[in-house]
């Protein structure tokens, strides 16, 4: 079993999540924090995310057997202790020095999946090899942008094979950045040391020649943005499965499911692309409506609370990822910091579970926020 390395103390008035935001606030400087906690434009769907989750209620049901319960949940072919999973951050290292590894760590000791970034700041094998054979720790998947050499693509997903990664995450949303006024403003750059590590040897994309009149981006960056051709590529390289992050339309979602991918995860890259698109809460029963079971359908956006993974799961999603409290917790305690935001969601969450009368997930139907009379009796 994974052991949480150089504990750090985590001040006893951090009780939840928005307390961990609040103390890394302390800890980051304004470039770091400008990168971490910002989103598009106006940061409206940031806000949006977060608002979602907050204005669906819990109608709990009373008077039920709850003993035996837990929060263990099935996706791809395993039985997770729990449906909290950590989403693909890039540049850990920017928040504490341990990075990706102490994530890494923490989430193999709570037994939560873990989605490492192609932009991590430390090596994929170095991550994947600390905690690889705890036998206790969730999912290990790798996020992957597709890039513009196919032969370096190949070479980085064949890396994560080896490397013992069970899962690929391809980013959908994302055929060039959001307009982040935030980082903008704090003229945000990397800080010296800190690089994309997996991305190192990179060869530059061709020189582009653009004409009076013609977009650099139409007509230069986005030559080389994913299609539904590239998705076949992709799968037809690898041996292994493929989920598709990004996907907030329910054609999308029948076209993913179409092509015979692994899963979907209902994202809108946490509010940092478009803004003004749909909270992740409002468009995940559509999606899952869409694949009607035929494949896992996860979310991730604006999740701070246990009763906000309940929720997901009663809308249809098989589990869920967070990706910003989990830097908070980094900045604030490195390993143990992480840990502790992954324990504060799962006690929230048996909270939930027990004061809303669901002794497992599968008791979590949407009539759980709705106020339907259509469940089922003790």
């Amino acid at each position: 079993m994974t052991t949480i390395p150089a504990l750090q103390q985590i001040p006893p008035e951090v009780v939840t999540l928005a307390d961990h935001e609040a103390l890394a606030r302390q800890h980051l400087d304004d470039n770091a924090w400008a990168y971490f906690s910002g989103g598009a434009a106006d940061e409206i769907t940031l806000r949006a995310n977060r608002s979602a989750w907050d204005e669906l209620p819990l109608h709990p049901r009373v008077l039920r057997s709850l003993a035996g319960g837990h929060t263990r949940t099935p996706l791809l072919g395993r039985t997770l202790a729990h449906p909290i999973l950590l989403a693909p951050v890039a540049f850990q290292r920017m928040a504490h020095p341990d990075g990706e590894l102490a994530t890494a760590y923490a989430a193999a000791a709570l037994g939560a999946g873990l989605v490492l970034s192609t932009q991590a700041s430390t090596p994929l094998e170095a991550v994947a090899q600390a905690i690889r054979n705890d036998p206790g720790r969730g999912p290990l998947w790798f996020q992957l942008y597709l890039q513009h050499d196919r032969g370096f693509t190949r070479e980085l997903v064949q890396r994560a094979e080896a490397a013992g990664y069970e899962a690929l995450v391809l980013t959908v949303d994302a055929p060039s950045s959001g307009a982040r006024d935030r980082e903008r403003r704090a003229g945000f750059r990397l800080p010296a040391g800190i690089s994309a590590v997996n991305l190192a040897n990179l060869p530059p994309p061709p020189p582009v020649y653009l004409s009076p009149g013609q977009s650099a981006l139409f007509d230069g960056l986005l030559h080389h943005a994913p299609t539904w051709d590239d998705v076949q590529w992709l799968q037809g390289i690898t041996r292994l499965p493929v989920l598709l992050k990004g996907v907030l339309h329910p054609g999308d979602a029948r076209q993913a499911a179409a092509l015979g991918v692994a899963g979907l995860i209902v994202s809108n890259h946490g509010g940092r692309t478009l803004d003004t698109s749909p909270s992740t809460a409002s468009v995940l029963p559509r999606v899952a409506d869409a694949v009607a079971g035929a494949l896992p359908v996860l979310v991730d956006g604006g999740i701070r609370r246990g009763t906000d993974v309940l929720k997901a799961m009663a809308l249809g999603a098989s589990a869920v990822l967070v990706g910003r409290p989990a830097v908070w917790g980094l900045a604030n305690a490195g390993a143990a910091g992480v840990a502790h935001v992954l324990r504060l969601l799962r006690d929230e969450l048996e909270i939930a579970m027990a004061l809303t009368g669901c002794a497992t997930l599968a008791d979590a139907p949407p009539a759980l926020f709705l106020g339907e009379d259509n469940t089922p009796g003790p």
